[in-house]
């Protein structure tokens, strides 16, 4: 659900602590020492990151560029996390401008040949809302690079996508990538409404 002013007042009463405070959880990112840790913390600030009364403070505390960042990890839970926490946060505007100036699409596009399915859907659901950003973001997020990718993952015979209407999301997304630019934003809609809802 998501939060204004007056509601957020309610939920944190008297005694709570202020969304402010509580989402430097960034600090408490870069001092720990234990990977569970660490995607902890970046699951807590990916599940912030859905809503946007917390935009302007994730951009405030870098938290848009700690994603970034854990897209490069070894780890593939900071990954998936973090792919998850940018695929929420980029409906808008601000943060997409945030992500790629971190230098985020080439590691977003990276994320498609993750072998964890989730990981994939949030990055497709990411690429989606980027689209939309600007016409250079566009043309560098539609690549026939991307594009291989993306039929890669459509080709794979492990490809399942749980919980959706459409389980041929991958293969509709390729075929319409050889086609006209409405018909692969038509398929990324749908991406974006299997991964980010």
């Amino acid at each position: 659900m998501f939060t204004n002013n007056q509601r957020q007042e309610e939920r944190t009463g008297k005694h709570g602590t202020p969304r402010l405070q509580y989402l430097q959880l960034v600090s408490q990112f870069q001092n720990a020492t234990d990977e569970e840790t660490k995607e902890r913390i970046v699951a807590n600030l990916a599940n912030f990151a859905y809503d946007p009364y917390n935009y302007t403070i994730l951009r405030q505390l870098n938290v848009l560029e700690l994603f970034v960042d854990c897209i490069t990890e070894p780890n593939e839970k900071l990954v998936e996390f973090g792919i998850g926490g940018i695929c929420n946060a980029c409906a808008e505007p601000k943060n997409v401008a945030t992500i790629v100036e971190a230098d985020g699409i080439p590691l977003i596009i990276k994320s498609l040949s993750s072998p964890v399915r989730n990981t994939v859907n949030y990055a497709l659901g990411a690429l989606y809302y980027m689209c939309d950003y600007n016409r250079a973001t566009r043309e560098e997020i539609l690549r026939p690079e991307v594009v291989d990718l993306i039929e890669r993952y459509a080709a794979a015979e492990s490809v399942s996508l749980e919980n959706t209407k459409d389980d041929d999301f991958a293969k509709s997304f390729c075929i319409a990538m050889g086609q006209n630019a409405n018909a692969t934003m038509n398929v990324l809609r749908i991406g974006k409404a299997l991964c980010c809802g």
